[in-house]
């Protein structure tokens, strides 16, 4: 299984003031590594595409996305996929990476996306997907405004009964401490929610499936009890072999 992630990292430039004096800090950090770590051990390599180079490097075409059964977008907006150093620089005409994912999802290919700050709609809507080319190939739309649900004392995650490949795979999952609100379409089968609102959805589309996760794929929202839950990887796991059409290993429920 080919499987790219494409986001989960961000660069934070602080300033320190000390009386008189200050000074300037830079770090590189990514959010990925225990998604990447339980799809590891569930026999899954995930090749992970930083923030910073998505618009100069992801495939912009629906044969180069072929290279790969699954892709993941997950905290990093609609922008970063469509101003492209051609367009952004230079003002010249560039393919639409996002169109090509929604054809390359219709004629078999397996799309998800996880939540975060910078997904669906996120953060003051900036991450903008509402309008993008693939909102009509997710199993869920989006509310038009800031998504964000924050939920710091913890929401319960619940299975919904649904039958699919995937049922069983959230029971006994700890609590989450956040979600991005969707709402799953006529459809789409959700096999789980957090709260009163969607966790994780699914859709067959043309040929092709999506998924929605709502939550994060790491902290903050995903705490570190749930990382260390021993159904976690077998939940990665069982999301991205649904999505690449492979069996989905039943004896971890």
């Amino acid at each position: 299984m080919r499987v790219l992630l494409a986001g989960e990292s961000w660069v934070v430039h602080e300033t320190h003031h000390k009386g008189f004096d200050h000074f300037n800090s830079t770090v590189f950090d990514t959010g990925a590594d225990a998604f990447i770590a339980a799809a590891k051990e569930q026999g899954i390599e995930v090749e992970q595409m930083y923030g910073h180079d998505v618009p100069a490097k992801f495939p912009r075409t629906a044969e180069a996305l072929s290279a790969y059964d699954v892709i993941i977008i997950s905290d990093i907006g609609y922008n970063s996929f469509v101003l492209t150093p051609e367009t952004w620089k230079g003002g010249q005409r560039s393919d639409n990476s996002l169109e090509a994912l929604a054809q390359w999802t219709r004629d078999g290919g397996g799309l998800m996306m996880a939540g975060g700050y910078l997904s669906f709609q996120g953060i003051n809507a900036i991450a903008n997907f509402g309008r993008s080319p693939i909102a009509d190939v997710l199993p869920i739309s989006m509310i038009p405004g800031d998504d964000r649900v924050e939920v710091p004392q913890g929401a319960a995650v619940s299975e919904t009964g649904a039958e699919h490949e995937l049922a069983g795979l959230c029971a006994g999952a700890p609590e989450l401490l956040g979600y991005n609100e969707i709402v799953a379409r006529e459809d789409a089968v959700v096999q789980a929610t957090v709260g009163e609102d969607v966790l994780l959805a699914t859709r067959e589309v043309g040929t092709g499936r999506s998924l929605a996760w709502a939550s994060d794929i790491g902290p903050h929202w995903c705490p570190q009890e749930f990382l260390d839950w021993d159904g976690f990887a077998p939940l990665v796991g069982g999301m991205l072999r649904w999505l690449a059409g492979e069996p989905v290993n039943t004896s971890a429920r």
